[in-house]
């Protein structure tokens, strides 16, 4: 027998191919990786964005008086980059279809930070998320219980996520929903 010393051209081919094929293979599942971690972290910025605003609109007055007379705030401004005592619709009814386009009272714009945009009929330069709220009666008890949703979706064309049907939420987004009563003071 030969004494063989070193590898043959087979065995290095076959070690390169396998070694091609792993990095391939490696690559793929960073870039998989890359793409979950921005999903969940734009995920991450909407939900925060709209618990935030969920939290004011729980906040806002909705109860009874000391004579036992129902008592809402209907004009607290709470598309301003700083919360208004006036000027707003505070618990104010909605109307339809409030989630699936921007209804001036019921939108805010804001950039990549969280900070609320100038407000108007269409998003502003600069603004990247588009948070929308609506206030509806239940309709089992609604001169005291209203139901609150908040929608917070990036700045781009939902296509089919509004539909007759109903609203869907899209990657990417937050869809917050919350039940408020009165309650005496």
């Amino acid at each position: 027998m030969r004494d063989a010393r070193g590898f043959s051209l087979l065995e290095v081919l076959v070690a390169t191919t396998v070694l091609t094929a792993s990095l391939a293979a490696l690559a793929q599942l960073f870039t998989i990786a890359t793409r979950a971690n921005s999903s969940a972290m734009a995920t991450t910025c909407a939900t925060v964005l709209a618990q935030e605003k969920m939290e004011q609109l729980r906040s806002l007055t909705w109860g009874f008086d000391t004579l036992g007379l129902p008592l809402t705030d209907t004009s607290t401004d709470l598309t301003a980059a700083s919360e208004r005592g006036t000027g707003g619709t505070g618990l104010s009814p909605s109307p339809p279809n409030t989630l699936s386009r921007d209804i001036e009272g019921y939108v805010d714009y804001l950039d990549t930070f969280g900070r609320v945009l100038d407000r108007g009929p269409a998003p502003p330069e600069g603004a990247v998320y588009i948070r929308r709220w609506s206030v509806e009666p239940l309709p089992t008890n609604p001169g005291n219980t209203i139901v609150i949703q908040v929608l917070v979706t990036r700045r781009r064309t939902r296509g089919t996520a509004d539909t007759a049907a109903g609203l869907r939420r899209q990657p990417d987004e937050a869809h917050v929903i919350s039940v408020k009563t009165r309650k005496a003071s």
